[in-house]
């Protein structure tokens, strides 16, 4: 028996860190996401877990045991033959590749019918999460969210990102867990920056133009001190050639700030913004 699921990645177009202060969010699915294949083979003594495309190397390997074993925890699960993980998402830069892997996995063991078991293994490897990444991810649909609420599936424009590119900044230094726990503790010195991301949500809702919204939230995010200086200047530089862009996760401290969602209505001035240095993915 073969089994195989599918899970995207995330893109939150506004509402990092606001959303765990009871601020709104809009996050949508990405096209680049983890297909994950069970090859059920009762002959073999244990599993063996494979990686194809890219890869993260021991961690994330424990990282998915980690995840084997909370789904045999489930009545009748044992698990023998082989998992293939094929991943086309950045690891660990703000597209929510954990939560991608813990849905992906999930659903290949033990079906799709597997919300609340899935959402169980979420809270447990990704303790302190706002839920907008769970949310997104499992629904696969664009997503108005804000804490203790049902999340809303809405429409937005199908060219609201036509053109725009994803730029790798690279892995930050510090752990999302790090920061957000660095940002609560100034939660009632940053509470301006944090309105106005929540705020830059509602104007994204109300169909607003995408890149003054985001030239709006990237300069919350800088007062919340989540934008390393290096991803600074390549945003100026963007900003500079007329386009806008922000950090779509939790950004860093020192170190990369993760994927950098950049638009411009002029593909070719876009591209001749960002360095060679910095991996540009499509949308």
């Amino acid at each position: 028996m073969t089994t195989e699921s599918f899970a995207p990645g995330k893109i939150i177009l506004t509402g990092e860190y606001a959303v765990v202060f009871g601020h709104p969010g809009i996050a949508v699915p990405a096209s680049l996401g983890m297909r994950v294949t069970y090859e059920e083979d009762l002959a073999r003594p244990d599993l063996t877990i494979r990686w194809k495309g890219i890869q993260g190397g021991e961690e994330w390997t424990q990282y998915l045991q980690g995840i084997v074993e909370e789904c045999s925890e489930e009545p009748d699960q044992l698990f023998y033959g082989t998992l293939t993980v094929n991943n086309a998402l950045p690891l660990g830069k703000g597209m929510g590749s954990s939560t991608s892997l813990v849905v992906a996995t999930t659903k290949a063991l033990l079906g799709e019918d597997c919300e609340t078991k899935a959402l169980a293994i979420e809270n447990t490897v990704n303790p302190g999460h706002s839920g907008i990444d769970f949310r997104v991810i499992w629904n696969a649909t664009p997503l108005y969210f804000k804490k203790a609420s049902e999340p809303e599936a809405f429409l937005l424009p199908k060219d609201l990102l036509a053109g725009a590119l994803l730029i790798d900044t690279g892995a930050p230094n510090e752990t999302t867990p790090e920061l957000v726990s660095w940002v609560e503790e100034r939660k009632e010195q940053l509470a301006g920056p944090l309105e106005t991301i929540g705020r830059c949500t509602e104007q994204l809702k109300a169909g607003e133009d995408l890149g003054a919204i985001l030239w709006e939230h990237h300069r919350a995010q800088i007062a919340l001190g989540v934008v390393p200086l290096n991803v600074q200047d390549l945003i100026e530089a963007i900003e500079d050639a007329g386009g806008s862009a922000k950090v779509i996760g939790a950004g860093g401290k020192t170190g990369g700030g993760g994927m950098v969602l950049a638009v411009h209505q002029d593909s070719e001035s876009l591209r001749n913004a960002i360095p060679e240095t910095f991996p540009v993915h499509m949308l």
